[in-house]
This record gives structure tokens, sequence and C-alpha cells, in this order.
């Protein structure tokens, strides 16, 4: 079992900056796919940015130069700073791991706002 605890969300300008963090439990977090995903109401969830146990990243176009997600491998967390916020970054944030023996996991989201 993994457990994924999010937090950072919040309420923001536009152009402001926050950051996430996802804290996992577990001793397989290094080995594992950490990505962030969000859900606007009525849209699909969409993955943001992913990265690797190498440390291979990926992000959203629409975040790229925006975003940056990074991990801790000795704390267990991924993170995800988002700079230059727009009312379009509103959603739910939820933290996800993946791992070839474990399986797939979900956080409990966190709500960020983008609003003036």
């Amino acid at each position: 079992q993994v457990q994924l605890v999010e937090s950072g969300g919040g309420l923001v300008q536009p152009g402001g900056s926050l950051e996430l963090s996802c804290a996992a439990s577990g001793s397989i977090f290094s080995l594992s796919v950490m990505a962030w995903y969000r859900q606007a109401p009525g849209k699909q969830r969409e993955l943001v940015a992913a990265i690797s146990s190498g440390g291979n990243i990926n992000y959203a176009d629409s975040v790229k130069g925006r975003f940056t997600i990074s991990r801790d491998n000795a704390k267990n967390t991924v993170f995800l700073q988002m700079n230059s916020l727009k009312p379009d970054d509103t959603a739910v944030y939820y933290c996800h791991s993946h791992n070839v023996v474990v399986g797939d996991y979900w956080g409990q989201g966190t709500q960020v706002t983008v609003s003036s």
C-alpha cells in the first residue's frame, strides 16, 4: 500500500506562484514514477507533469516554462512549483505514483484557485 498526501494548494492571484508537495509512504518511492494531474470542473483529468525514478521529466504543453516538477527521494516527496499562474490553471491537483510491482495510487487532491 502507498499513501500519498498532497499539500500547498490555495487561492492565488493571476501571475502568482504556489508550490505543491506530495508526501508518499512506503519504501518504493525512489523506484516509482511520480506525477501531478489536475481536473478542472467539467473537464477530464489531465497530466500536468511527471518525473521518473531516473529523473526524466515530461510536462504538458500548457505548463511548460511555468511549472517545475522535482523529487526528493530522501524525503519521499515530490514537488510542483507553479509560477505565472493563470485562471486556466484552476483545478484540483492530484499526486499519482506508478510502480510496476505495487501498481498505481492517487492522493486525495488539493484545490488550486487562480483568481483576482
